[in-house]
């Protein structure tokens, strides 16, 4: 086949209708997709440049998404605080009814039998010591002493006697007895140091103490109500995680890791909280004032741990909460740098597809004169 030969006006005209042609796909690409660099090959550094921020921007996506979670654990553990503080003030409303429910007192006798003549107490001088209510009170015992007279000494003490915790009395069959004058009392008879001085007999430390079916009643309420704040606390965990079951939270705010926060856990269960269930009718029971003034304060302790660890998550969240926005405006920021550097102007570009549509219909309409033309030449020759 032979070459064909086209006049340099042709040639030229064809040049410029591919020319024009390659710019109206770039510009019908560019209001297609809305960029106007597509490809490296558009321009390579606002190409790469752009493709850089865009993963930043991706990789903040990611993490903003894991703080999220961060979030979601902290409002859980706080969740759980504030129901455990329900159950503590719930407890806390528990011994303070039994502090003020009552006793009954005839179970709070205790005797001490004398020496087995039954006639005199004691062989030599000595004391007596009694704990009534936490109280300890010591009776001089003068040698010799009949057993009245030895009530008389208990009676005539400071703090004992009719007017006092106790009251001493003979119980009939020779042996010392000693009562509560209220139900509410608690009172313990140590006679091991002076046993053998004073010829007392019997156990050595003599424990007596009144009972009330409300306060038995109370101390099952108030140990159920700890068995509550353990379920709550082990319940209080979110994807993993329990804030209130010793188990701590690292939240990264940055792709290096350089930027974090640590959420330290606790452990708030009752016993982490200095509570202790209790039990028995004796001391350190709900039947034992002392005890219950120990159970108010240990959980009055333990609501203020509670809410100062409240405000602490609060803190935490609040710091969460800013590098959300932080994050949240610094994709923005990285997205929007991205997008300038590949963005098309669509007004510019609708302009420019209306000329280079306009030239290339004149590009053609020239290359149809150039060709009509070169007929009108050859005509000459036929």
């Amino acid at each position: 086949m032979s070459d064909i030969t086209l006049t340099a006006g042709i040639r030229q005209n064809l040049l410029s209708l591919q020319q024009t042609a390659s710019d109206l796909t770039t510009t019908q690409e560019a209001l297609s997709t809305g960029k106007a660099v597509n490809s490296a090959a558009d321009n390579p550094s606002a190409y790469f440049t752009s493709q850089n921020l865009t993963n930043s921007a991706n990789s903040l996506s990611a993490l903003l998404d894991s703080i999220g979670q961060g979030q979601q654990t902290i409002d859980a553990a706080t969740n759980g605080l504030t129901g455990i503080t329900s159950l503590l003030q719930q407890a806390l409303s528990t011994v303070q009814q039994a502090q003020q429910s009552s006793q009954t007192a005839g179970s709070t006798t205790g005797t001490v039998s004398i020496a087995a003549s039954g006639s005199l107490l004691p062989a030599s001088a000595g004391n007596l010591v009694i704990s009534a209510n936490g109280t300890s009170y010591t009776v001089s015992i003068a040698a010799s002493s009949t057993l009245s007279q030895i009530e008389a000494d208990i009676n005539g003490t400071t703090g004992l006697g009719a007017s006092g915790a106790l009251t001493a009395s003979d119980n009939g069959s020779g042996d010392l007895a000693l009562t509560a004058n209220s139900g509410s009392t608690n009172f313990t008879i140590d006679t091991s140091a002076t046993a053998t001085a004073l010829g007392l007999t019997g156990a050595s430390n003599v424990s007596v103490y009144g009972t009330g079916a409300t306060r038995t009643t109370l101390q099952t309420n108030y140990n159920g109500l700890l068995t509550q704040i353990n379920q709550l606390a082990s319940d209080s965990g979110y994807n993993g995680v329990n804030l209130l079951n010793g188990n701590n939270l690292l939240i990264d705010f940055n792709q290096a890791g350089t930027s974090s926060l640590t959420i330290t856990g606790v452990t708030y269960n009752y016993q982490g909280l200095g509570l202790a269930t209790i039990s028995g009718s004796g001391a350190g029971s709900f039947q034992d004032n002392s005890a219950l003034s120990t159970a108010v304060t240990n959980i009055n302790d333990a609501i203020t741990s509670v809410q100062t660890q409240t405000e602490t998550f609060g803190t935490n969240s609040g710091v969460i909460g800013t590098r959300q926005t932080f994050t949240t405006n610094m994709i923005n920021t990285l997205q929007t740098g991205a997008s300038n550097l590949v963005v098309a102007d669509q007004n510019q570009e609708s302009a420019d597809l209306l000329t280079e549509q306009t030239q290339q219909q004149l590009e053609i309409s020239a290359l149809s004169i150039a060709n009509q033309a070169n007929q009108s030449v050859l005509k000459l020759f036929g």
